[in-house]
């Protein structure tokens, strides 16, 4: 026998401000517990069933789909660790909705602020690149163009180096560069020539890759400091240790006919599309953060203009 205080369902429908078409839409989903049975067979709701429809209204308000307050739901005995889990997730489905809408917004007022000339380009260039962005093309370039021999620890650093992170907050401009730096580092066989970074001498000299890896991103570290207070490229223990790392690669020593040879060489290998990949890199990197390239850069300067 069903006591008789028990709800049907377009009173419990009325009793939370749902339709019945709601109730009857959770209740077939299993989320809504029923008290019973009436004669003729029409479910019957008790207050269990209120509090979990009022329950489910607080998520669905929320944005939690469906399927994840099932999943809440079922897991009783550790109900409070599974909301957890829920929020979190919608948390980053959200933040990863609220970067798209921003890369947007940026590539909309970009679009919207260039002559009729530009626009066609730019849209070509935009459209190229998934929102919000990512850098998989941009680590696989770098994975491509660097030299074998690497270990994996070494091609992650210079990876992470390398790679840009698209802004959280992005402007037109930086839109822009991304876009650029996307269509360089997928355009047919970018790195098969000089562009790529610093490749074996051609004379069949020895070339230890790992060496020269390792002692460039010490010699970059240490010339980091000059370049973010603007100084001027100039000898000290940063250049000392970037001849180092190329002395060391070729089996050589640090004197001063290898280190006229080395300037010679470095200008030699020097290549617009590595160039222009560290202009746009920049134009979104951190301004505390050199770039390896504008570390690069200012090393070979100081190379060029130190005594020999």
């Amino acid at each position: 026998m069903v006591p008789a205080d028990l709800w049907s369902i377009g009173e419990l429908a009325e009793r939370a401000g749902v339709t019945v078409k709601t109730v009857r839409f959770y209740s077939d989903r299993g989320l809504l517990p029923e008290a019973g049975r009436s004669t003729g067979g029409h479910r019957r709701y008790g207050p269990e069933a209120l509090d979990r429809l009022r329950l489910i209204r607080s998520m669905r308000a929320l944005d939690l789909p469906v399927p994840e307050i099932d999943r809440v739901l079922r897991r009783e005995d550790t109900q409070a660790d599974a909301l957890e889990d829920a929020v979190a997730r919608q948390l980053k489905e959200l933040g990863t909705q609220l970067a798209a809408l921003r890369w947007r917004e940026a590539a909309l007022r970009l679009l919207r602020d260039c002559t009729a000339e530009e626009r066609t380009d730019r849209l070509r260039l935009i459209g190229a690149v998934t929102t919000p962005p990512d850098t998989t093309a941009l680590a696989r370039y770098w994975r491509r163009v660097l030299p074998g021999g690497l270990s994996a620890r070494q091609v992650r650093w210079i990876v992470d180096a390398a790679v840009p992170q698209p802004p959280a907050e992005p402007r037109p401009a930086e839109v822009l560069a991304f876009a650029r730096l996307h269509a360089l580092a997928t355009m047919p066989c970018p790195g098969g020539g000089a562009d790529a970074p610093p490749r074996p001498p051609a004379d069949g000299r020895t070339y230890r890759p790992a060496v020269l890896y390792d002692g460039l991103g010490e010699a970059y570290e240490l010339a980091a400091p000059a370049l973010r207070g603007g100084g001027a490229p100039q000898p000290g223990e940063a250049l000392d240790c970037f001849v180092a790392a190329y002395a060391g690669a070729h089996g050589d020593r640090d004197t001063p006919l290898f280190r006229r040879r080395l300037a010679q060489e470095l200008d030699a290998l020097a290549h617009p599309v590595m160039d222009r990949y560290w202009q746009l890199a920049g134009e979104l990197a951190d301004p505390f953060t050199p770039t390896l390239g504008a570390a690069h850069d200012w090393l070979r300067a100081a190379l060029a203009a130190a005594p020999v």
